[in-house]
């Protein structure tokens, strides 16, 4: 039966102004020990938000780490003393300006060397009550993609949330 790992040694990478890195150390099953780097981050809320019309809202903005400008759904990370529901209600708003009917789908993994946990939301019946007031480092121009073209932006890899992409999908039955 695989049991965790013995953690020996954990230390954060200083100077990292965004992301938070550590070094952590483990003794491996074989008695051997190994060093992997951890992505430290908090959670993050992300939405599937739905116009009554049944359109796709979406984000689109450049991201520095792949240097593209990519399509991407409303999220953001959770803040302290805030629930993931509350978290993807102010970033709904902030980013696109809409508001609407929230339904908690589920959570997933960022990946394997991460502590980051995603969770995924259905916002149904978005209504633009505001424009969007995104952070000071953010440029976003907000778009809709029929349910059809969501479909096929996540299947083409470039949505960089494609886990929280597939279990909206599913959980509304459209996979």
């Amino acid at each position: 039966m695989i049991k965790p790992w013995q953690l020996l040694k954990e230390e954060l990478y200083p100077g990292l102004s965004y992301r938070k890195i550590a070094k952590r150390v483990y003794r491996l099953p074989n008695g051997e020990e190994h060093t992997y780097d951890i992505n430290l981050n908090r959670q993050v809320a992300i939405a599937l938000a739905l116009t009554p019309d049944q359109k796709v809202i979406m984000a689109e903005q450049y991201r520095p780490g792949l240097d593209k400008v990519l399509k991407e759904m409303p999220a953001g990370v959770v803040d302290e003393g805030e629930t993931p529901e509350q978290t993807i209600k102010r970033e709904l708003l902030e980013e696109t300006g809409y508001q609407g009917e929230v339904e908690y789908v589920g959570p997933c993994y960022r990946d394997a060397y991460s502590t980051v946990v995603l969770h995924t939301f259905i916002v149904r019946n978005c209504q633009k009550i505001q424009e969007p007031k995104p952070e000071e480092d953010e440029f976003i121009e907000v778009l809709t993609l029929s349910l059809t073209e969501f479909r096929a932006h996540v299947r083409s890899g470039q949505l960089t949330d494609v886990g929280p992409g597939y279990l909206a999908l599913d959980h509304l039955g459209l996979l």
